[in-house]
């Protein structure tokens, strides 16, 4: 494990924006890794086989987080404030949106979200879902073009 442990950081500071969140994702991947350690069954992928470890307890740590980042509840608009034209379209439009996004393929979903709405970097995101940097721009490209048609298709109908 001491061989791997730089690169192995170094993929967990590539998957995390913060340095601290970076080393307790490595040191849950670590942990995670000794406990299966039987599970790897080449010796010479190790490495390979730890940085997945580190990019999925990455993922996991930021799903996490996403779940308890909340808005504030003083900037939320009181419902009877609301203009409720504006609330219809903004819930149609939500609901377009996610039909559109159900519709793509697990990982353009997956690259589209990283990149537009996490601002991840295509390398970032290249570390996080195990591809090259240059596929995740294809997927990125695939995303948009899909959900420019699906909604596209939409205002049609």
């Amino acid at each position: 494990m001491r061989r791997h442990l730089r690169a192995a950081l170094v993929v967990a500071q590539q998957a995390m924006r913060d340095p601290l969140d970076a080393e307790d994702v490595l040191q849950d991947a670590l942990v995670r890794a000794l406990e299966r350690l039987e599970q790897c069954r080449d010796p010479a992928r190790f490495g390979p086989w730890l940085h997945q470890i580190v990019r999925n307890v990455a993922h996991d740590l930021r799903d996490k987080q996403r779940v308890r980042k909340a808005e504030s509840i003083d900037d939320v608009e009181p419902a009877g404030t609301a203009n409720p034209a504006r609330d219809a379209e903004n819930s149609e439009l939500r609901r377009r949106l996610s039909e559109a996004l159900d519709q793509l393929t697990p990982m353009q979903r997956n690259v589209l979200l990283l990149f537009d709405r996490d601002g991840f970097s295509h390398a970032e995101i290249a570390a996080q879902v195990g591809c090259s940097v240059g596929m995740s721009q294809q997927h990125l490209f695939a995303a948009r073009k899909a959900m420019r048609r699906l909604l596209g298709s939409a205002d049609a109908a």
